[in-house]
């Protein structure tokens, strides 16, 4: 009798354990895999962010990988307007202008080296941020103007392509 007994206490235990088995399977598992795919999830923002939302600079690639591209021809010069001066006249900014772009980036696939096709749009933003400056604004800050350049054309060209911008003998007069 005590046999038996015993075998009838371990089936319940038995029958017990496989309840709370099934419980834990139609309880807790979904909700684990709730918080599995949400942390997935914020893992592929946190990645995505850090891999394309911030910009590439020059000085945080290595030489070989930077390419220049002129967007005047050899020697010569542009001649861009700033913002009217204080007292009223008109000064302007004599230079030559070259970009660094990034040979390993996506953009460097889809434009490549030679930027022609595009020379006018980078042209117009180049004039119209400049245009923004009066020369003393200039001659005190020329960084804060090359940024300016770089992150409007980083945000047409994409954060990695462009990766700095050069003024070569700038003249204000």
């Amino acid at each position: 009798m005590k046999k038996n007994l015993i075998s009838v206490l371990i089936l319940a235990l038995v029958f017990a354990n496989f309840v709370l088995t099934a419980l834990l399977i139609f309880t807790i598992i979904p909700e684990t895999k709730k918080a599995n795919n949400l942390i997935d999830q914020v893992c592929q923002a946190i990645s995505l962010d850090l891999n394309s939302g911030a910009a590439t600079s020059a000085s945080d690639l290595p030489q070989d990988q930077i390419v220049d591209y002129a967007l005047n021809n050899d020697g010569d010069t542009m001649t861009f307007n700033f913002a009217t001066s204080e007292d009223g006249s008109t000064h302007y900014l004599v230079c030559g202008i070259s970009l660094s772009l990034n040979n390993k980036s996506d953009g460097f696939e889809t434009y490549g080296s030679d930027l022609s096709a595009k020379k006018n749009i980078i042209l117009a933003d180049i004039t119209d941020i400049i245009g923004k400056y009066t020369m003393e604004e200039y001659n005190s800050d020329k960084d804060a103007v090359q940024n300016k350049i770089l992150k409007s054309l980083q945000d047409k060209f994409g954060a990695d392509y462009i990766v700095g911008v050069n003024f070569v003998s700038s003249l204000t007069q």
